[in-house]
C-alpha cells in the first residue's frame, strides 16, 4: 500500500514545519522517531487520547515532517529527515537538540 497523503518536497513550507514542531506533544513524537527510527503509531509513548494523537500525526504529516505508511491495519511513522535536511539544512538538528535539553531529567 502506498504512503498516506503527504506533501511533495517542493510543497513543504518552513512556516508549516515550525508550527508543527511548536507543540510539545508533536515534538515528543518527533524525538521518539528520531531516536528509535520508524515507529508504529500505537507504540508512540505520549499521554494523549488516540484521537488526539491521530490529529497530531496528521499535522506532522501534512507539514512534511513525517511519512506514514500503511501495513495491514497498522500505520508506521518515520521522519522525512533527508527531505527536511535538503530544504532546511540543520533546522531539525537545532530544534531537536533544544527540545532534548528542555526534557525533564529522570
Amino acid at each position: 500500500m502506498p504512503n498516506i497523503d503527504e506533501p511533495e518536497l517542493a510543497d513543504i513550507q518552513l512556516g508549516a514545519v515550525l508550527h508543527a514542531l511548536s507543540d510539545p506533544t508533536r515534538l515528543a513524537v518527533v524525538l521518539q522517531i528520531e531516536s528509535d527510527g520508524e515507529r508504529c503509531c500505537g507504540a508512540l509513548a505520549v499521554e494523549v487520547a488516540k484521537s488526539t494523537l491521530s490529529q497530531h500525526l496528521r499535522v506532522l504529516r501534512e507539514a512534511g515532517i513525517t511519512r506514514t505508511r500503511a501495513c495491514g491495519n497498522q500505520r508506521w511513522v518515520s521522519l522525512r529527515r533527508d527531505d527536511l535536511d535538503k530544504l532546511f539544512p540543520g533546522l531539525l538538528d537545532v530544534i531537536l537538540r533544544a527540545a532534548d535539553r528542555r526534557a525533564p531529567v529522570s
